[in-house]
């Protein structure tokens, strides 16, 4: 089992920056693909940016890329999501994911997570 815990959310004006954290418990963390989704009011839930179990690979949806980066530190069993250049539409609830199989690689599913933390709110202002 692994329970996450999200962590940076907050208000900041539009082209500013937010850091997110998602700190992990549970043995299998580094063997695992690690996501970060988010779901604004009304809309389903997205995927944002996924890293391999060994942060050898990352991948970012269209709208992010440039702007979004995630990392992982296995040591400190943490993922990180850096947000810069923020819009107004990036506002949403982020929530960190994390595979169900160990060494799998990174996913841009919703289903194919099965670890997620309750969510941390990130609004951005015009």
């Amino acid at each position: 089992q692994v329970q996450l815990v999200e962590s940076g959310g907050g208000l900041v004006q539009a082209g500013g920056s937010l850091r997110l954290s998602c700190a992990a418990s549970g043995r299998t963390f580094s063997s695992i693909a690690m996501g970060w989704f988010r779901q604004a009011p009304g809309k389903e839930r997205e995927f944002v940016t996924a890293i391999s179990w060994s942060g050898g690979s990352t991948y970012y949806a269209d709208s992010v890329k440039g702007r979004f980066t995630i990392s992982r530190d296995n040591a400190k069993n943490t993922v990180y999501l850096q947000m810069n250049n923020l819009k107004p539409e990036d506002t949403a609830v982020y929530y960190c994911a994390g595979s169900g199989s160990i060494f799998r690689a990174p996913a841009v599913s919703v289903s194919a997570y099965r670890y997620w933390g309750q969510g941390t709110q990130g609004t951005v202002s015009s």
